[in-house]
């Protein structure tokens, strides 16, 4: 009767029996396990944790691999792009031997080798209305890297739904800033940005550029975010947004206010209670790609291919870059003009005088009266369409009338159809 007792005692206390970590596990945190602010029970909830890391970039990478060397126990990976040369500088989790593999694939692979204990799950697709709601609901918490105003509308609006907090970063130039939404009562997206901008005015890591040390603290910062919140060390950033400016070296905190309660998806009376067409919300596609613009009629354009004719043929005219003078440093046509187009926006004095100079001198060494042709090139035909509509009002003595067009795809275009060797940044 005795030994039958101690039996089921014994059964009781095996099947009562707190979680707890291995010997190596132990041994792999043992320098966080140490921190009062952690602890056992801290590490085991992390490890218990699920992330939805949305974005394999410059930002996602960071953010990942700082969440697996932490032991949380399950990450997924959503990416629809591949690894790219123009990447490594900053998506610090892939190599030059992956280039042309899924970024996701690319990114669980790395964090294998990081910590073979944390399971990854790499979805090779572009989050959608279809599968944003299935992907959120599988996981406690969402790191939106995604770094494209279409698809943070997507993720907000998913975890809103879902009930997930979501801890959201970007990172242009040489600044970053980050914020936890839908969390302790805090804002969501949308309580902050109710409408999305203008996509005219929204610039990208390809179009402006980005340091590639800025999105990795950025990534950092996110990481600790999301810990503090698996661990349930709390956050920062639900009530205040993160400003950092790199040049600088300094960091600002903006006081948020709480949730808005007439907001479209998190308020009191929401309007937006299922997932929608977030590209036609914003008028931009769910990519981090280079955004095109169409600007102008197609008798105001030419292609590659056709100005590419006009050189052959010895036409005279007068080429006009519009891009910032950095980019000209990069790479030329030799032939080209440069006149940045903040300068057309601003109506420099001097600059348009030695544009109408150039333009002038150009069209006296023809002897028609007919029209002289004007083309404007930028990186990939955006800035190019702005600039013809500034350009068609130039008004300079004795010019005469002028044919101003831009020519399509920029030089983007003329690397990919015209001239293989053109350097591409």
């Amino acid at each position: 009767m005795a030994e039958g007792g101690s039996a089921q005692g014994s059964t009781v206390a095996k099947e009562t029996e707190a979680p707890t970590l291995s010997r190596v596990d132990i041994q792999r945190y043992s320098r966080q396990l140490v921190l009062p602010e952690l602890r056992m029970r801290g590490q085991l909830r992390l490890s218990a944790c699920s992330v939805l890391v949305v974005g394999c970039g410059g930002l996602g990478c960071p953010l990942a691999q700082y969440l697996a060397a932490a032991g949380v126990g399950r990450l997924g990976l959503v990416d629809h792009d591949v690894v790219e040369l123009s990447n490594l500088h900053r998506q610090v989790l892939h190599r030059e031997s992956r280039l042309g593999l899924s970024k996701a694939e690319s990114a669980a692979s790395a964090l294998r080798e990081l910590n073979s204990s944390v399971e990854c799950e790499a979805y090779t697709l572009a989050l959608n209305p279809s599968n944003a709601t299935r992907l959120v609901e599988a996981y406690d918490i969402v790191a939106d890297c995604s770094d494209n105003v279409a698809t943070r509308y997507l993720v907000n609006d998913a975890c809103v739904m879902a009930g997930k907090p979501l801890v959201s970063a970007s990172a242009l130039k040489m600044e970053g800033q980050l914020v936890v939404y839908n969390h302790r009562g805090g804002p969501c997206y949308r309580c902050l940005f109710p409408k999305p901008p203008p996509p005219e005015t929204v610039t990208n890591c390809a179009d402006g550029g980005v340091l590639g040390v800025v999105p990795g603290i950025l990534g950092s910062l996110q990481a600790l975010e999301v810990i503090k919140i698996a661990s349930g060390m709390g956050t920062s950033f639900d009530r205040s947004m993160l400003l950092f400016d790199a040049l600088e070296g300094r960091f600002r905190h903006i006081k948020l206010r709480p949730r808005n309660p007439d907001c479209a998806v998190c308020g009191e009376h929401p309007s937006v209670m299922a997932l929608q067409d977030y590209e036609a919300f914003c008028g931009s596609s769910a990519t981090d790609k280079c955004r095109t613009l169409h600007l102008l009629n197609g008798d105001e354009r030419i292609s590659v291919e056709e100005y590419k004719e006009i050189l052959d043929g010895q036409a005279l005219h007068v080429l006009v870059d519009v891009r910032p003078s950095v980019e000209v440093e990069i790479c030329r046509l030799s032939h080209s003009f440069s006149v940045p187009l903040s300068k057309l926006e601003g109506k420099d004095e001097e600059c348009l005088k030695t544009l109408c100079r150039t333009i002038t001198e150009a069209k006296q060494r023809t002897n028609d009266g007919l029209s002289f042709p004007v083309y404007v090139v930028c990186k990939l035909g955006n800035d190019s369409q702005k600039a013809v509509r500034l350009l068609q009002g130039l008004s300079c003595d004795g010019l005469g009338t002028i044919s101003v067009k831009d020519i399509k795809g920029g030089l983007v275009a003329w690397a990919n159809k015209i001239d293989p060797e053109f350097p591409q940044y």
